[in-house]
């Protein structure tokens, strides 16, 4: 690259070779020189454009998660404030320290001595007893079962016999079931990486676990839900509305991608090393399902043939980000809209409706379109193209485009009432695993990312069926797995 003074000789060279060439010369020269300024402020200007968009972003106008915020203050919910006061409402049971009839110990305190003269009330009676209630923790401690299994020998034939040790008894000397689940349940459900696990145990039980003995647990727990796995992959396959969404992770320093499909009733995870198309496929849920598909509107998604849904609560934070970085009104009015059409579907199942008016659907249709052509008018195409694919749109316009579109998408849930206003249900089951990752950093190897997976779905399958979850791990541990609702819903 030239140094400044050189460039600036330069044109001093071709300023004065355009002067020597008459009038016209330096017109052509001023002119060109002009078209490249411009040139070059066009393209610096649309430079600070996309970083001013891309600073104005956080997750309240944009799908960035909440921790992408950084420290700065918190932005506020698009939730709009209820009118209720903060705590308990009216009518909920809440969960109050209770008394109980019967303590498991009694501790009596007496009194010899008078507070008031000092007289002694050794031999004095008992007016009454004023009680008051502790609850808390017996000691944890370890406790060591020994199983014995008689052996007898047959007098007739001399065949020596032995009895059956009870299920999960496998060696001669190992942790039980219980414990091997709360090792699960630490670490798959309370996210605590392996080492915390230990400490905790250490301190509470006073047991010394290795990091081995964790991971045979986590790998026999893995082991034991391949059938339980495989139905509520079935389960899923079969609903009648399901929920999909996809998030980065790092396996091994690398990066993956965790796929998640569920229901209100039913969690399964998959993990591949793409994220589009390819990785659908191997899951094998979307290419079988018959279904309402709700997502977010990854493009890979609309290349199955079931019925879609788009999550409304990306179009609320679109619009949000239109409204405050552009100011644009129509944003603001769809925006409205939106949570309008979800009050109103809401306040019909409340009164027991199964679906809106005919009038009520085609007078939301009817606002809605006349949103589009509003923001059409305010943002027209750009019909400059880039170097290849498509042209290049401001934010408004691939939004409206996208409104437009997939219009009968976005409104599915006014149509049908099984088809939820958004995509929570996914984005609430893929929470937690980003979560994991802020705790441990990622995972140290494909096989243990697989054993997350697998017992994770099953424990937010329990959760939200209602089931308790250490005893569901320590059923399974015996060989009772918990019966799971694996009906479509």
């Amino acid at each position: 690259m030239k140094e400044p003074s050189e460039q600036s000789e330069r044109l001093r060279e071709v300023i004065r070779a355009a002067y020597r060439q008459g009038e016209e010369a330096v017109i052509a020269l001023v002119e060109n020189l002009l078209r490249v300024q411009a040139a070059a402020i066009g393209k610096l200007e649309s430079r600070i454009k996309v970083l001013e968009d891309q600073a104005n972003k956080d997750s309240r106008n944009s799908s960035k998660p909440p921790s992408g915020d950084g420290f700065k203050k918190r932005p506020q919910s698009l939730r709009t404030k209820s009118g209720r006061k903060s705590g308990g409402q009216a009518g909920h049971p809440g969960s109050t320290l209770e008394w109980v009839d019967e303590a498991d110990e009694i501790e009596q305190q007496v009194i010899e001595v008078c507070q008031g003269c000092g007289a002694s009330l050794v031999e004095m009676p008992i007016v009454e007893w004023q009680c008051a209630q502790v609850h808390d923790l017996v000691p944890i401690e370890m406790k060591v079962k020994e199983h014995q299994v008689a052996v007898k020998q047959c007098n007739c034939c001399g065949q020596r016999n032995q009895a059956v040790f009870p299920i999960g008894v496998t060696n001669r000397v190992q942790y039980g079931s219980r414990l091997r689940s709360l090792m699960v349940y630490l670490m798959d459900y309370q996210l605590l990486p392996s080492a915390r696990v230990q400490e905790l145990l250490s301190e509470v039980l006073g047991c010394s676990l290795s990091e081995g003995t964790l991971y045979e647990s986590r790998q026999a727990c893995f082991e034991l839900l391949e059938e339980v796995e495989a139905g509520i992959f079935e389960a899923l396959q079969q609903a009648e509305v399901a929920h999909f969404d996809e998030t980065g992770l790092r396996v091994n320093g690398k990066l993956m991608w965790l796929h998640v499909a569920s229901t209100q009733a039913l969690t399964y995870y998959f993990i591949h090393p793409k994220r589009g198309s390819e990785a659908i496929d191997a899951m094998d849920i979307l290419p079988q399902f018959e279904g309402i598909s709700v997502h977010d509107g990854w493009r890979s998604y609309a290349l199955y043939g079931c019925v879609h849904a788009l999550c409304n609560a990306h179009h609320l934070r679109e619009l949000r980000f239109l409204v405050e970085r552009y100011q644009q009104a129509w944003a603001e009015q769809m925006m409205t809209l939106l949570v309008t059409m979800k009050a109103s579907v809401e306040q019909a199942q409340a009164q027991g409706q199964t679906q809106l008016s005919t009038e009520e659907i085609t007078q939301f249709e009817t606002q809605y379109q006349d949103l589009i052509e509003t923001g059409m008018n305010l943002n027209p195409a750009n019909p400059v193209a880039n170097s290849r694919g498509r042209p290049k749109q401001t934010p408004a316009r691939n939004l409206l485009e996208r409104l437009d579109t997939h219009q009968a998408q976005v409104l599915r849930f006014i149509h049908d009432f099984r088809v939820p206003f958004d995509n929570n249900q996914a984005e609430r089951d893929i929470r937690m695993m980003k979560l994991k990752q802020k705790i441990s950093g990622g995972f140290r190897s494909a096989v243990g990312a697989q054993f997350f997976g697998r017992i994770r779905g099953y424990l937010s399958t329990l959760k939200k069926q209602g089931h308790r979850l250490l005893d569901a791990l320590e059923q399974l541990f015996l060989g009772h797995p918990i019966t799971l609702n694996l009906q479509p819903e």
